[in-house]
């Protein structure tokens, strides 16, 4: 099969950091606040005008708390569960890897004495009808190595007792988010809206804040993790005073993303982006034998992280070896000839390929790709043959 002429113009399809917005340049990022301390004035203005705009984007609540943590998505989850766990029975849910970090956070590292759970393999979602929400709950929405995704929030009861922890990195911009049935979400601005890394976002229901507010946890908890100051919860977090310096660069690269996220016309254009980038391989798997998507179900298919398998039976004949280092060579190829970066499955996931759909993608770019997924795939297959 001969090279496809046309490449996309952006070939940079990496699940995190995820692409920049359309258009970006390092000229955005002039006005930073770079050399000025995050604790004047005008540092903590543009700070607030961060949580301000991702109160706005997202459509939170307004008695929900806003704050910029450190640690990315792992250090906001990683404090909501030390801050949080330990009145409660506790259900984690995982169906991909970073779930799977969270119970081992809750039953190995906090040792919660009452926690169970609900795993599912790679493409599929637990049995939600299991979870029990007079318990603590924590979950992601989004399977970023699995590309598997929660439906919708039907499955949380209004009137639960358990507080809902909830890993929204990969849908937070790309999703609705259904507010009332969480009760801590977290992301980093490094996935949907393609900000760089290392800072994340938690979100306090009124809820949440109760529980901060009643229970002292029975551990130690490191400064970075510190939500309370003399038993209430610290508002200077949600404030735009952070726990420990964040990067200012960083800060006005996340304004930039959020300044074109609302002229694009807010959550709604964005999940409309990032399901049209959906539907663009949607179209190319119905018609192409050799692919499938990961997700079983269709309604569970993530419009972000897009997760494929090679379902050839030539492909399937051999051990997970050889199949995941098929695949990295076809990602190799890809790389090699500027087509597409970083699009390997993820290293723990089954082999295949994984696909940033997110809002920063535009469709024709993936639209472009897909003649040099099928030349990637026909090059390992003859090679294979031979």
């Amino acid at each position: 099969m001969q090279k496809p002429a046309l490449k996309p113009a952006n070939p940079c399809f990496s699940s995190g950091p995820c692409p920049k917005r359309p258009g970006w340049q390092p000229a955005v990022l002039g006005d930073a606040l770079v050399g000025r301390s995050h604790r004047s004035k005008p540092g903590k203005a543009r700070l607030n005008a961060a949580i301000d705009a991702t109160r706005q984007v997202l459509g939170v609540p307004d008695d929900y708390l806003v704050g910029i943590v450190p640690g990315s998505d792992t250090g906001a989850v990683e404090m909501a569960l030390w801050n949080l766990l330990g009145p409660r029975g506790v259900d984690v849910l995982a169906w991909e890897s970073f779930g799977s970090e969270w119970v081992t956070d809750v039953l190995d590292v906090l040792a919660i004495d009452d926690a169970r759970k609900l795993v599912a393999p790679y493409g599929e979602l637990p049995d939600l009808g299991q979870v029990d929400f007079t318990r603590d709950v924590v979950f992601v929405w989004n399977g970023t190595t699995s590309g598997v995704k929660l439906p919708d929030g039907e499955w949380i009861p209004a009137g639960r007792a358990g507080l809902t922890v909830c890993d929204a990195t990969s849908a937070a911009f790309a999703m609705p988010l259904p507010w009332d049935k969480l009760d801590v979400t977290t992301f980093s601005w490094q996935k949907v809206l393609g900000g760089e890394a290392a800072h994340g976002v938690i979100i306090l229901s009124p809820r949440a804040v109760a529980r901060l507010e009643s229970f002292v946890p029975p551990r130690p908890l490191p400064k970075l993790f510190r939500l309370t100051k003399k038993g209430k919860v610290d508002r200077s977090i949600f404030d735009g005073a952070t726990i420990n310096t964040p990067s200012m660069l960083c800060v006005e690269d996340y304004l930039d993303a959020l300044r074109w996220a609302s002229d694009l016309g807010g959550l709604e254009a964005l999940c409309q982006r990032s399901n049209q980038n959906l539907a663009v391989l949607e179209a190319w798997v119905a018609k192409t034998p050799w692919v499938d998507f990961l997700a079983a179900q269709p309604a569970q298919r993530s419009n972000t992280s897009i997760c494929l398998k090679i379902v050839a039976d030539w492909f399937l004949a051999l051990d997970d070896d050889a199949q995941a280092e098929l695949t990295k060579k076809m990602s190799s190829l890809l790389e090699k000839e500027g087509a597409a970066f970083d699009i390997n499955g993820y290293r723990s996931a089954p082999p295949g390929l994984r696909i940033w759909g997110g809002a920063t993608v535009e469709a024709q770019d993936l639209a472009a790709l897909l003649p040099w997924l099928e030349w990637a795939y026909a090059t390992i297959a003859a090679d294979h043959a031979a």
